[in-house]
């Protein structure tokens, strides 16, 4: 049984998506799976042990019709039984188009397209997050009498030698692992998700004060500056590191393998500290719903939007509001030091 799934889009996007990976090893244990992702985004999956394949689109492969379309034809030449399209964009149909002999041809059911599907599935409207929402595109195999084994869990693995050498990293910038070390988001890349810098700030003030927390800005080459910029406001406190850089996002998942806490704003690093069971507490903007995005939200892993505290604006939540559920999650899931 060969199996391709394909999300090529951002970070969180990709994570939630690897439950249908899990679902379908478990309901086919002895199938191969494939997964397509960008090419950035694929060193997440390495060891994975639900993915067979990481299949990476190239940024340009991305931007050239032709190494496209010859990339596409040249994966879809594994013959693969069931294809499950979860993207479901004229671009991404293109796999089930050059995959004429797979008995199961799956997308979402949409205007005017998805003539190469062999099953269309519509958009739930009661998925309870989205981590639900992908794995109710396995449907029309139960439907067919097909056991589906159904997972919710996703993960990302990242191996003790991974762990160490990047440890080995941190300490050298000066990360004291006999004190807590606390991954905070401060940034994203999408502007309208960054909470306010003074009120992040102050929450930081908070963690290294009473925690005697070590706080790590981790950032892409595009939000050094931002990250540089926030250290220098608080004088260069020596409790923050801006100093730990990632090369790439397996180094970022090897990073935050190495924390007690994750904090900060929504966004793909949250997934990753999550699929890595790094408690993390997110700060949900208006346009992230934290019932869809937080998806197998759990005591270990929250997050705080304007619902919850019966506010409109997202610069509404204060930092005593993050702050007294970081302290209860702090409290119980951090080891005392």
């Amino acid at each position: 049984m060969k199996i391709l799934v394909v999300r090529f889009k951002q970070i969180g996007d990709s994570v939630l998506a690897t439950p249908i990976c899990g679902s379908l090893k478990k309901t086919y244990p002895d199938s191969e799976i494939d997964y397509v992702v960008y090419e950035h985004i694929a060193p997440l999956f390495e060891n994975h042990p639900c993915i067979d394949n990481v299949i990476s689109i190239t940024r340009e492969e991305q931007k050239n019709p032709f190494k496209y379309l010859s990339k596409v034809w040249k994966v879809t030449r594994k013959k693969y039984d069931i294809v499950i399209d979860i993207m479901s964009t004229p671009k991404s149909e293109v796999f089930t188009l050059l995959s004429p002999g797979a008995k199961y041809r799956i997308g979402r059911r949409k205007p005017k397209r998805g003539y190469t599907y062999t099953h269309k599935t519509d958009e739930p409207k009661d998925a309870k997050d989205k981590v639900d929402k992908f794995l109710k595109m396995l449907k029309p195999l139960e439907n067919d009498g097909i056991d589906v084994k159904y997972d919710s869990d996703y993960k990302i693995y990242v191996s003790v030698e991974e762990k160490n050498i990047f440890k080995k990293r941190m300490e050298k910038s000066g990360v004291d692992f006999d004190r807590p070390v606390f991954a905070f988001a401060i940034n994203s890349r999408r502007p309208h998700k960054i909470w306010k810098k003074e009120h992040m700030m102050e929450v930081i003030k908070h963690c290294i004060e009473k925690y005697n927390a070590q706080i790590i800005f981790y950032y892409s080459p595009a939000e050094k500056a931002y990250a540089k910029e926030t250290h220098e406001i608080m004088n260069w406190n020596e409790n923050i590191f801006s100093n730990v850089e990632t090369k790439s996002i397996r180094e970022l998942a090897m990073l935050l393998a190495n924390c007690d806490f994750f904090t900060g704003n929504e966004g793909g690093p949250r997934h990753i500290a999550q699929a890595l069971d790094i408690p993390s507490l997110a700060i949900f903007s208006p346009s992230a719903s934290k019932k869809e995005w937080l998806s197998n939200a759990n005591d270990r892993h929250q997050g705080i939007e304007t619902k919850d505290i019966g506010a409109k604006e997202y610069f509404d939540i204060k930092p005593s509001h993050v702050i007294e559920k970081l302290d209860d999650m702090i409290d119980r899931y951090v080891e005392k030091r």
